[in-house]
């Protein structure tokens, strides 16, 4: 019980610090927020070696996987953001309306203080720090609570913060007692990366203190092969999108809808891709990476019992590691077509038409990502116009999440809010409307008595 109290005034104690130093006002200027993510851009160049390490450990990511699923994404999002951000805090000039006259109006950004990022394991280090440099750039102060299941990155993630000013980030580790102290506190902003189970409950918590959120969540993502697709294209990249970190990926294909009329050589197509990463054995064992903990390597083991696949998902227990595996027409009430899978299962089921497959698709809930492969324009816009998804690629997966010029977030289940580049900015800043109003031509009607003129004149203004 006193272990557990310490830890508890530890959490309030950091709390507090980020509190007192956001009301000093030292977040508040331009130059004061480029030297932080300054220092935080030369701290990563410095420490990528050992980043590439403990991602090794963590996930067995390779070097190659690790700089392009994390630390360049990080370093791309400071870059932009260092180009950006003189232009991102300057005062917005806004339409003025004709009950506003003479004067002006402007949208002015400012943080909103205290901010909570609660990181998950999956990538560790870019689901930190990407959510961490739009605060810093707001000019937040941040408590960053990465997963538990990650120590290595988080060990990482302490020697890059300890570079910045004392106050403008601090770092609590732990699991899940640690996570529902912090949401009890009376943060400025939540930003929770995880599952929309977990994210229930950070809103629910949130909803206490009536604390804004992005949620950034999951769910099951469908790749639609339409019958008119480059099938091998359509295998390489849906290949690409499955086997990036094993399939521990929120935006990753969780399963394939094809056409019937042509399920059968894209199958053959996909299985010749996935072979590519699982037919020499000691490439697989040093570049593929291993499933995150045993909880969650069972779970996926239980999948393969449940609904065997026709190609892969050979089980390494020692390493954590599963071979790609397809899953040829799984029922669609088993648990791999009800669960988000997170790992290097694919399931492919074929429907009859597309109407079929946008049926299917809109009776659950919002994916995160839709993937479309076809070759038709017509095709393509119909599939757009027809389902709600959080973001997506046309004859591609994963890559639309890997820019700071567009915004990335989900729908519905799949998650609230967005962020990356300026859009991160934004979610982390609260803007004001500001009339500057004249003192001269003072609109007398406005003011008591009103007079029956006085209504014909303002019904011809608002109109």
């Amino acid at each position: 019980m006193e272990k557990q109290q310490d830890k508890d005034h530890m959490i309030r104690e950091k709390f507090e610090i980020c509190r007192r130093f956001f009301d000093s006002d030292k977040t508040r200027s331009y130059e004061a927020r480029r030297q932080q993510l300054l220092l935080l851009q030369a701290r990563i160049k410095e420490l990528t070696p050992e980043i590439e390490e403990a991602l090794k450990e963590d996930l067995n990511k390779s070097p190659f996987e690790g700089y392009m699923t994390e630390i360049g994404l990080v370093a791309d999002e400071i870059s932009y953001a260092l180009k950006q951000l003189k232009g991102w805090m300057k005062p917005r000039r806004s339409k003025i309306a004709l009950t506003q006259m003479p004067g002006r109006v402007k949208r002015y950004p400012e943080p909103y203080g205290v901010v909570l990022i609660m990181s998950p394991w999956n990538y560790p280090l870019q689901l930190s720090l990407n959510p961490l440099v739009g605060a810093i750039a707001a000019g937040n102060t941040a408590v960053l609570k990465p997963s538990a299941y990650s120590p290595a990155t988080t060990e990482i993630l302490a020697k890059t913060l300890s570079v910045l000013e004392p106050g403008w980030v601090e770092l609590v580790t732990g699991g899940r007692e640690e996570n529902r102290n912090l949401l009890q506190l009376n943060f400025d902003y939540i930003f929770f990366t995880g599952s929309p189970a977990v994210g229930h409950e950070v809103m629910r918590q949130a909803s206490e203190n009536l604390t804004p959120v992005t949620l950034e969540l999951g769910g099951k993502s469908p790749a639609l092969v339409c019958a008119d697709a480059d099938l091998r294209l359509a295998a390489r990249r849906t290949a690409f999108g499955k086997l990036v970190n094993a399939g521990q990926t929120c935006i990753a294909p969780d399963y394939v809808i094809c056409e019937e009329t042509v399920k059968q050589e894209f199958l053959q197509l996909l299985q010749e891709e996935f072979s590519q990463v699982s037919r020499d054995g000691k490439y697989f064992s040093e570049n593929f990476p291993k499933i995150i903990n045993e909880k969650h390597f069972d779970r996926l083991q239980g999948y393969l019992q449940e609904t065997p696949a026709i190609f892969g998902g050979k089980i390494d227990p020692e390493s954590r590691q599963i071979s790609p595996a397809i899953i040829d027409s799984p029922p669609l009430d088993s648990q791999v077509m009800q669960d988000e899978i997170f790992g290097p299962i694919l399931p492919v089921i074929s429907l009859p038409d597309l109407d079929s497959a946008v049926r299917h698709i809109r009776q659950r809930p919002k994916p995160l990502a839709l993937y479309i492969f076809s070759e038709k324009k017509e095709t393509q816009d119909q599939l757009l116009a027809a389902i709600s998804f959080g973001g997506g690629c046309i004859n591609d997966t994963l890559v639309h999440m890997s820019s700071p010029y567009v915004p990335f977030g989900g729908v519905g289940n799949s998650g609230m809010g967005q962020y990356h580049g300026k859009f991160s900015f934004d979610s982390f800043s609260h803007y004001k409307t500001v009339l500057k109003k004249s003192r001269y031509a003072d609109l007398s009607l406005r003011y008591h008595p009103y007079r029956a003129s006085d209504n014909e004149i303002i019904r011809k203004m608002l109109k």
